[in-house]
């Protein structure tokens, strides 16, 4: 499948800041199922460096802003072509070991509902193979956490989610990963694009799942909020120990006071 990506992420100042750095993770890494076709990121008045792989192996770039501004837009346009893998990533070049994904953060701490949740799922499939545990997980997750826009926000933990038993694709993934990491399996947060669910239907473009790091099959993706793996309708950006740490676009600026921000994600299947 061919996807186009339009994206724009728009910041207003409350006054103009004299200084934006910006740590980007917009551009898509090509291993087997993602192939990028074409790719841009710019940002009218500000300086873009030059793209950095990291031990993840996610592509790094770096904006910077010498004010005084009173907006910055950054916009993404690009095209890719995704095949179906199974949520299996192949051909992903990266560094870092499984088990750095083991480690927990604030985001991902486990609760007592979550560990009831995980031991529950080893235990009926303590006859089966780690795949089906790690399939018992995600359905386990999404059962417990209700889909339901609103009702969460960027600073809700995995505890939080399942606590209140509702949320989105974010708190979905926050909850597998660290029910997967209590029972040892390394665990780590995607943020991407989604085009159409796995019945088709239009889905809200920006995206977030789970991998799990399965011996047999190194990464596997995991989508608790669509209730399958990662699919050709998907486009994976970026990687990282929580939402957090994924999150397309990290940074700080001097002056400027409180910022407003618009995001706007429109995916599409291109003509081949």
């Amino acid at each position: 499948m061919r996807l186009t990506v339009e994206h724009k992420t728009h910041y207003r100042y409350e006054y103009p800041a004299y200084h934006a750095v910006q740590s980007l993770k917009l551009t898509p890494a090509e291993f087997e199922g993602q192939k990028i076709l074409r790719w841009s990121i710019t940002a009218e008045g500000c300086n873009i460096g030059a793209e950095f792989t990291d031990g993840n192996g996610d592509i790094i770039s770096t904006l910077t802003s010498n004010g005084p501004v009173e907006a910055i837009e950054i916009v993404v346009t690009g095209e890719v072509e995704t095949t179906d893998t199974a949520g299996v990533l192949r051909g992903h070049k990266e560094r870092a070991f499984p088990a750095v994904f083991l480690r927990t953060t604030p985001m991902t701490k486990s609760s007592a509902a979550i560990r009831k949740l995980a031991d529950k799922v080893a235990k009926k499939t303590k006859d089966g193979t780690i795949l089906e545990l790690a399939h018992g997980l995600a359905a386990a997750v999404a059962d417990a956490i209700e889909y339901a826009p609103g009702t969460t926000h960027v600073h809700t933990t995995a505890a939080d989610a399942i606590a209140d038993g509702k949320g989105v694709c974010q708190d979905h993934a926050h909850v597998l990963i660290s029910a997967a990491r209590h029972l040892g399996i390394p665990a780590r947060y995607v943020s991407g694009y989604l085009f159409a669910d796995h019945e088709g239907k239009p889905h809200e473009a920006s995206h977030a799942w789970a991998e799990l790091h399965l011996p047999e099959f190194g990464w596997v993706g995991f989508d608790p909020a669509n209730k399958c793996c990662p699919t050709d309708s998907y486009i994976r950006l970026g990687s990282g120990l929580d939402g957090q740490v994924a999150t397309p676009i990290r940074g700080v600026h001097t002056g400027g006071g409180n910022e407003d921000l618009d995001v706007t994600v429109v995916i599409a299947q291109s003509q081949q």
